[in-house]
């Protein structure tokens, strides 16, 4: 069943060249969009199912043996990462069919959206450093591209840094693919992994894992390499925001999980002191800069920006409840976050506005909005009994398990002020009485179908996840044991474990 690793890949990639053949025409682009989007989830389940049924799944591409020839690998953490970005992906697909207008649709959206997709699932599923950038690269060309796709003033602005800062991570990255190649001969991910327990503690290797951490970490958007995120999110369509909100700093994350425990894995003191750094500072100051801010979607990036921290806190502790509390965290905070974006976008199609200022009285306008607003605000913050608790408490007790209060004391600071930012937008969005200059937006009733199906449908996995906790905290154990002895890893990808 080693072909279920290479579809989801495959799937977004044909369904952009489908979507880019039909031109013009709105109606076929949409149908083909959602569609692909609908198949790389079905390819995504299919795969963490193999998976978990039968182990780490591996390809080589054209029969090549490893790692001479182009890996694609699936864990536990790649599989459950590619099932999540398929979900994300339709239900962002699905809102797409009433947020984004005919310019955007005209100049290649559809085909953009699913180019982005198959990067950050080539993302998660290569197998080694190479492809990896190569996908970075292809995330970072759609994703400019769906940034700049309205053509305003704002947008271009919010692209240019956006992409600017991204190329420097790029750039930094390439070095560092460098290094590690000149110093090994091979960037193959299991190779790796054998190789440099004869360099561990050497000055290339320890410059490459620099290099590395700063281009992850300015992809995942970490303390004090994250000023481009809340200067472009909140600029281009709500859709856009959305699956930017959901996917690309994770695909960061995701990279320094697997690099710093696959392949730096042999002398971890130096980057676990400096993770734990980074972990608390991002955590602080993204809080604190969503807490200032009276624009929706700047608090919900800022906010991006601090829940980073929290699954930094895997590398920090490097235990396995750590990780296990990185991976749910991850998966929970992908939901989670997407649907507060998708849900703001409502708020704009409602009340005229992302300024808190500016909106209000939306409790009795639309009462269904501020149940559904609740849900994924408070899991954000991490009040029970949604999915955010349990992923908070997961690692306040990794870190109480180490005996490291400070951290555990940071977190729970953390989310108490998370919790201050969700009531602030609570209070002045939904509670407080609607402005005199509100303007109320026309919604078509196939318009707000639209809006609130995926709206609703991540709200109630969110309700689930935290209802059922048990397959997912299972889940995540499995992928924090394979991350931390990767020998089922490099088995699958070489043939035999030396």
């Amino acid at each position: 069943m080693s072909w279920l690793v290479v579809l989801p890949v495959a799937i977004p990639l044909m369904t952009a060249v489908a979507a880019f053949l039909v031109g013009s025409r709105r109606r076929a682009a949409r149908v083909i969009s959602t569609a692909g989007s609908a198949l790389l989830l079905a390819a995504s389940v299919a795969l963490l199912w193999q998976v978990w049924t039968g182990g780490v799944v591996a390809a080589t591409m054209g029969n090549w043996p490893a790692p001479f020839g182009i890996a694609l690998v699936a864990d536990h953490l790649s599989a459950v990462m590619v099932v999540v970005s398929g979900v994300i992906g339709l239900a962002v697909a699905v809102y797409a069919l009433a947020d984004v207008d005919r310019q955007r649709e005209a100049r290649g959206y559809h085909a953009l959206y699913q180019v982005l997709l198959a990067g950050v699932c080539g993302a998660f599923v290569t197998g080694d450093l190479f492809n990896l950038y190569v996908w970075f690269e292809v995330m970072l060309i759609a994703s400019f591209g769906l940034l700049v796709l309205g053509g305003t003033r704002r947008e271009l602005d919010g692209g240019i840094r956006y992409v600017v800062l991204n190329l420097i991570a790029t750039l930094t990255f390439l070095f560092g693919v460098a290094i590690i190649y000149g110093a090994t001969g091979t960037l193959n991910l299991a190779d790796l992994h054998l190789r440099l327990a004869d360099h561990a503690g050497s000055l290339e290797v320890e410059a490459a894992a620099m290099l590395l951490a700063l281009a992850f970490g300015m992809k995942a958007a970490v303390f004090p390499l994250f000023f481009w995120l809340p200067a472009s999110y909140h600029t281009p369509a709500v859709s856009v925001s959305a699956i930017f909100a959901a996917l690309l700093t994770k695909v960061g994350v995701y990279a320094l999980i697997r690099v710093f425990t696959l392949v730096f894995s042999h002398d971890p003191d130096l980057t676990r002191t400096l993770f734990w750094a980074v972990a608390a500072l991002t955590m602080i100051v993204g809080v604190l800069a969503a807490a200032s801010q009276n624009e929706v979607r700047r608090i919900l990036s800022f906010h991006i920006i601090s829940q980073i921290g929290y699954m930094i806190i895997g590398l920090a502790l490097l235990t396995p409840l750590a990780l296990a509390g990185a991976v749910f965290y991850l998966v929970h905070h992908i939901i989670v976050k997407a649907n507060l974006f998708l849900i703001a976008g409502v708020i704009r199609r409602q009340a005229g506005s992302f300024h808190l200022p500016h909106i209000g009285g939306l409790m009795s306008a639309t009462p269904w909005l501020a149940v559904l607003f609740l849900i994924p605000a408070l899991s954000l913050a991490g009040m029970p009994p949604f999915s955010g608790f349990w992923a908070k408490l997961l690692l306040i007790q990794a870190s109480l398990e180490v005996s490291d209060y400070a951290m555990a004391a940071v977190a729970l600071v953390v989310g108490l002020l998370t919790l201050y930012s969700m009531t602030k937008i609570w209070n002045e969005a939904f509670w407080k009485p609607s402005p005199d200059d509100t303007a109320t937006a026309v919604f078509t009733r196939r318009d707000r179908r639209t809006l609130m199906l995926p709206i609703a449908a991540l709200a109630t996995i969110t309700v689930v996840i935290g209802a059922t906790v048990a397959p997912l905290l299972e889940l995540s154990q499995r992928a924090a044991a394979e991350l931390l002895d990767p020998s089922a890893y490099v088995t699958a990808v070489l043939g035999a474990m030396p």
